[in-house]
């Protein structure tokens, strides 16, 4: 009996293949069920987002494995192709997520943040620019550190007493930032990763710029109102030029690398992690110029590994079962990323296709500042200031943040329109036969 156990379990998933029907709840699929209790999970348990996300992708794999089965084929033979086929993008994705998490400390200790605020003004505008420079920060770095130095940054201007407002107005920025970047923010990166042109993400830079003005402008005036500007002199501190030329550098091999592959070789782009690769390659070529933080790396793999935990639950989705690409889907999913992480909601995204990345890059990516633990960024700079952990407080104080969201989302519309990408990646119907049409379309 034993040894018919294994054939019948890959027998299961030829059987529901064979049904052409996919389970489902309230009409719902299974598949989205579980998906969607895995993020919740991860946004109602801070502490153990790790277990949860491995949790959703055992329980997700399982269920597929099963039941259902992949579009790569039926059973374990069929994960086992799947995994195959995600695999470039998993690897790209880790050694760019733990590169980056080396790099960002680089630009910490390169003394850069803490000299830039003695050029700042002394009344609110002070707290006004601060906030533009965590974005052109974010457009280079990670959201994740740009938030952490514009926080740092924050307690050192306004001797420690940071108003819930402008730490929201911190994330906003820093999530705004890296929204038109494809080396700014995980979500963006992924697209890049999966061969969207940066020159498209580069639109979102338009909603993105509205919306960091009108944060700003009110979390600068609530600052100024709650604890005005202290500047400490820093003649004294000079600029680490050697940490400064490794983050160029890493910069530089990334892009470079990207732009090679996909212009002069791109048959060989989904067969293995260039970018990656090149990321960790310029880690061993500047090795002799500063020491790297390896100790950083336990963490980062960490959340690496929570992240592309969550990649792969989305990369197992049915997604021709989902409503079609549309301008309102895209500003749906930016409320939706307040509450859900909006990695696996890319990932999700791109597998379906037809959307106009450079406005769902907006989307997710300044979607997630409307409540604190809607980012990784929000995340992590709750753990500088603990207050903000409030829900209700975040909400209260940074109301400008949903207003900015759903402006600049719609000058971005008004401006250069609704353009869906039906050639990346779609299936079924093109999105443009049943997308609304937007505001300035043409």
């Amino acid at each position: 009996m034993h040894r018919l156990l294994p054939a019948l379990l890959l027998s299961l998933p030829a059987v529901a293949m064979a049904a052409d029907q996919l389970p489902t709840v309230a009409g719902i699929p299974i598949d989205f069920i579980l998906f969607a209790l895995t993020l919740l999970g991860v946004a109602l348990f801070h502490h153990a987002t790790l277990y949860v996300a491995l949790t959703g992708l055992a329980t997700i794999s399982l269920y597929k494995i099963v039941f259902t089965g992949f579009k790569t084929g039926a059973g374990m033979a069929g994960f086992i192709s799947h995994l195959g086929h995600e695999w470039v993008t998993i690897a790209n994705l880790f050694c760019l997520l733990t590169g980056f998490a080396l790099l960002a400390r680089h630009f910490e200790k390169s003394h850069v943040p803490v000299v830039l605020p003695k050029y700042l003004p002394n009344d609110w505008k002070g707290g006004f620019l601060m906030l533009v420079m965590v974005f052109v920060l974010s457009s280079f770095l990670d959201n994740i550190a740009a938030a952490l130095i514009g926080g740092a940054m924050a307690h050192q201007l306004f001797k420690g007493k940071v108003h819930i407002g402008y730490l929201a107005a911190i994330v906003a920025a820093s999530n705004a930032g890296g929204s038109g970047s494809v080396v700014g923010d995980t979500t963006t990166t992924m697209m890049w990763i999966d061969g969207i042109s940066p020159i498209v993400v580069l639109d979102a830079y338009v909603a993105a710029v509205v919306a960091l003005l009108i944060v700003a402008y009110f979390a600068a005036k609530q600052q100024h109102a709650y604890s005005p500007i202290l500047k400490h002199s820093h003649e004294h501190t000079h600029i680490d030029w050697g940490r400064l030329f490794i983050v160029g550098l890493m910069l530089v091999f990334a892009v470079g690398t990207n732009i090679t592959v996909n212009v002069n070789f791109p048959q060989l782009a989904d067969h293995f992690p260039f970018i990656g690769v090149a990321v960790w390659l310029a880690l061993v070529v500047t090795a002799g110029v500063r020491r790297h933080d390896w100790e950083l790396l336990p963490d980062a793999i960490k959340g690496s590994v929570f992240l592309l935990s969550l990649v792969l639950c989305a990369s197992m989705m049915p997604v021709d079962q989902l409503p079609p690409a549309s301008w309102l889907s895209a500003l749906a999913l930016g409320f939706i990323s307040s509450v859900f992480d909006n990695i696996p909601l890319t990932a999700l995204a791109l597998r379906q296709g037809g959307y106009d990345w450079g406005v769902l890059a907006y989307a997710v990516g300044f979607g997630g500042s409307m409540l604190w633990f809607g980012s990784s960024a929000g995340v992590a700079l709750s753990n500088m200031y603990p207050e903000a952990r409030s829900a209700v407080q975040w909400v209260r104080n940074g109301w400008h943040v949903p207003v900015a969201y759903v402006a600049g989302f719609f000058v971005l519309l008004a401006v250069l329109g609704w353009h869906p990408d039906e050639g990346h990646k779609k299936v079924g119907e093109p999105a443009s036969a049943a997308a609304p049409a937007a505001p300035g379309a043409h």
